[in-house]
């Protein structure tokens, strides 16, 4: 059983991640007023649970530079945007709560997820899926920060 102060932390955690993703589905947008808030509670989540805090803190600043690379190397690519900044904020958030090194696995886990979906909504027929069409990304980051979390409380990552 894990101590109460994990799983007041991990209610905190979920039903932001839960509301982001709810909002993100609906509208393509990952609000700031629902997103920014998650980084100092994450923070102050794992000095409450005794996890070293800079290091959290490296992987909010690490998770919100990688994907804003990401996005300005896509666009210059591309000529548009295939990413969003609220998807970087995002990351931040799993930084903050998972811890640098939890990184790769949050996009590991999104990626997959993401992957797996399209190819569901491809099969099904449902929708016309192309290198042009949008998804929203923030449920599947939201996926893989909640894996991560789970994991990283679980003992199961050191």
């Amino acid at each position: 059983m894990w101590p109460v102060e994990t799983i007041i932390a991990g209610a905190v955690l979920l039903a932001g991640l839960l509301a982001l993703s709810i909002v993100d589905i609906r509208s393509f947008r990952l609000p700031d007023w629902l997103t920014l808030p998650l980084i100092p509670a994450g923070l102050l989540a794992a000095w409450w649970l005794g996890d070293p805090v800079p290091w959290h803190l490296a992987g909010a600043v690490i998770g919100y530079a990688g994907l804003v690379a990401l996005e300005l190397a896509y666009r210059a690519a591309r000529g548009r945007d295939g990413l969003g900044r609220g998807d970087a904020k995002l990351l931040a958030v799993g930084g903050a709560w998972c811890g640098a090194a939890l990184l790769p696995v949050i996009l590991l886990v999104a990626s997959i997820a993401g992957l797996v979906w399209v190819m569901a909504l491809r099969l099904a027929g449902d929708r016309e899926i192309g290198p042009d069409s949008a998804i929203p990304f923030g449920p599947f980051l939201a996926a893989g920060i909640a894996v991560a979390w789970l994991v990283l409380r679980a003992g199961l990552w050191l």
